[in-house]
């Protein structure tokens, strides 16, 4: 499970650096070039949907399992200790799924009105030398 939790991280880390280069004023010459990149890696970024939808359905998965200690001498402190750890790993990776899934979101958005930008700007210019 280790392997999907780097993966989304990684995804996550890549996503928000081009959303960061996109939006970052005076990049013009820059803009190009990463747009075009971004756009040629929103597909293999899809993947992070399915593996997300994955990694929620596992920590449901140990929610649903977890043993409850319902009073004070069912569950040993090192017990009630790796189930609190659990819980909090379970929260953190739960964070990552979301962050990975709203700059996936962003991304593509900005991606998209970036590139509808620039078709309006070269159809205005293409009228202007028309006229």
């Amino acid at each position: 499970m280790a392997l999907e939790w780097v993966a989304v991280a990684y995804a996550a880390g890549a996503e928000a650096m081009m959303l960061l280069l996109l939006t970052l004023p005076g990049l013009n010459p820059l803009r190009n070039g990463l747009l075009s990149v971004t756009k040629t890696l929103l597909k293999p970024f899809f993947s992070i949907l399915p593996i997300c939808l994955f990694l929620v359905m596992d920590i449901y998965w140990k929610y649903e399992t977890m043993p409850s200690c319902k009073t004070l001498n069912s569950c040993s402190p090192s017990e009630n200790m790796r189930h609190q750890k659990s819980t909090i790993k379970s929260q953190r990776n739960a964070l990552l799924i979301a962050a990975a899934l709203v700059f996936y979101w962003l991304l593509y958005s900005v991606t998209k009105l970036i590139d509808r930008v620039e078709q309006l700007q070269f159809q205005i210019k293409r009228s202007t030398k028309n006229d």
